[in-house]
């Protein structure tokens, strides 16, 4: 049956063999002790410089602290840059495009000079290209089923109403939505190349397939301000997506989980809450 066929790679022991797996095949293991070890310091030197950036750097108030300094280099009044955002009308859809480059600077620049210049290293093999993903649906599809059907569970209620989509104003015009939604999804293409392409490709040839255990310590840290069920599914979540990368070449898969979940979300909340856009352009 379909069912079983999708619920046997959850078996602990199918798991393990699976790491196994990983473990036997290049490049596992292709560095020497001492090359190992260097490798295993550069590449957390990178993942807490990452994080320490974005979980510092990515709130709008960075942004309004940046535009004060650029106004007084300018000699214009503090408010001056923030003001002029506001009339625009897009002043909360520009600090969530300042959200999403923090993202961008932490989660890829960050590792791809870390790939190029430490490393010598091409990018695209971390997990850029499509290489076979597609032939691990089945796993992909596995970990979204379950979500989705949370997913509509948890939108009956007023909480999930209210907090979805980030963006306030993503009803108001289908620009609003589609601006909002490229950032948002962008955001989990830099966050998914970081976990399960720069970490689990970088450790693997000096850990083998226990990069993917250190690859879910600092994704399950950065859902700790979250709800602690959310928090605790981070470590399945991610050590089955570690697998599927590493078994696919591949972040892509990962990436429409993702994406999957977090469109659901919004679209589940928006028609709840008002319905879907009405208009085109919100002026």
């Amino acid at each position: 049956m379909l069912i079983n066929r999708l619920l046997k790679p959850l078996h602990p022991r199918n798991i393990l063999i699976a790491l196994d797996e990983i473990d036997a095949e290049a490049p596992s293991y292709s560095l020497s002790r001492p090359q190992a070890l260097r490798r295993v310091v550069l590449v957390l030197a990178c993942v807490c410089v990452s994080l320490l950036l974005d979980h510092y750097a990515k709130f709008s108030d960075n942004l309004h602290s940046l535009l004060l300094l650029i106004a007084e280099w300018k000699n214009l009044p503090g408010n001056f840059y923030q003001h002029q955002l506001a009339l625009t009308g897009w002043n909360e859809l520009y600090e969530y495009t300042w959200w999403t480059s923090v993202h961008f600077l932490s989660y890829v620049v960050l590792p791809v000079l870390c790939i190029r210049y430490f490393f010598k290293q091409r990018v695209r093999d971390f997990g850029w290209q499509l290489n076979q993903a597609p032939q691990h649906w089945r796993g992909y599809l596995l970990l979204l089923s379950p979500i989705l059907g949370f997913v509509y569970l948890v939108s009956l209620g007023k909480d999930f109403v209210n907090h979805y989509p980030f963006y306030s104003l993503a009803g108001r015009s289908w620009v609003d939505l589609l601006g909002w939604e490229f950032l948002y999804l962008c955001q989990f293409v830099f966050l998914e190349f970081f976990f399960r392409g720069f970490i689990v490709n970088a450790l693997r040839p000096a850990i083998g397939a226990n990069a993917i255990w250190v690859m879910c310590v600092p994704y399950l840290m950065i859902h700790f301000p979250k709800l602690w069920l959310e928090a605790t599914g981070a470590i399945f979540f991610g050590l089955f997506l570690g697998i599927l990368a590493l078994r696919s070449r591949s972040i892509w898969g990962g990436v429409m989980v993702h994406a999957g979940v977090a469109v659901s979300m919004d679209l589940a909340a928006l028609i709840r809450k008002q319905g879907l856009p009405t208009s085109f352009w919100p002026f």
